[in-house]
């Protein structure tokens, strides 16, 4: 099993060849130790106003920005999770990791679904809700140049159209909002070659 030094403690660790064979090329440059030290922790308190406790909840993670990434996604109902998912890229952005985990949260639900799906990231959100439906009534062009990853705004788009009792909101990233802690954990794990899906933290 090879091994690797971590540049934030020296030590050596190894990680399997099921999680290397998922990366060619990549050379990860912390061990797990300081790598979960510096990520935020799930909450467990209860919610509270201003804390959703209900939708789906989404997180992109990526390290390198490019390098390995991640996307979680998390589906609550009355403050218990019902189900959640993760995935990720060798290769890839943060961004195309948030747009990910969007379009897998849409991929959960029917037509009909009446949920709220949550994102940190401001620039997904407002992706879908207020630049799309210039974007496409442009030929998927800006004035400023070419739509970036255009080959996952369009089906995310698609997507929310599928889906019009579906409200995409915002909610701030990395403040203690227990879900998405979790989507953000499910993330990270998954670049991190960890399995969590459905084990409770």
């Amino acid at each position: 099993m090879p091994e690797f030094r971590c540049t934030d403690c020296g030590q050596t660790f190894s990680l399997s060849d099921e999680v290397l064979s998922r990366y060619p090329g990549w050379t990860p440059r912390q061990c797990r130790k300081c790598k979960a030290a510096k990520s935020p922790k799930p909450s467990r308190a209860p919610a509270t106003a201003g804390d959703p406790d209900e939708g789906l909840f989404t997180d992109g993670a990526c390290s390198g920005n490019p390098g390995p990434g991640g996307w979680g996604v998390v589906w609550v109902r009355a403050g218990q999770m019902i189900a959640e998912a993760n995935g990720g890229e060798p290769h890839t952005t943060n961004n195309r990791m948030e747009l990910t985990a969007l379009i897998e949260a849409y991929r959960m639900l029917d037509a009909t679904a009446t949920e709220t799906i949550w994102s940190d990231s401001t620039l997904c959100v407002k992706t879908v809700n207020e630049w799309a439906q210039g974007w496409e009534r442009q030929g998927w062009k800006r004035k400023t140049g070419p739509v970036e990853n255009l080959d996952l705004v369009q089906p995310l788009y698609e997507l929310a159209k599928d889906h019009p009792q579906v409200k995409l909101r915002w909610l701030k990233g990395h403040a203690g909002q227990r879900w998405n802690e979790r989507a953000d954990v499910l993330a990270t794990a998954y670049q991190q070659g960890v399995e969590l899906v459905g084990r409770a933290e």
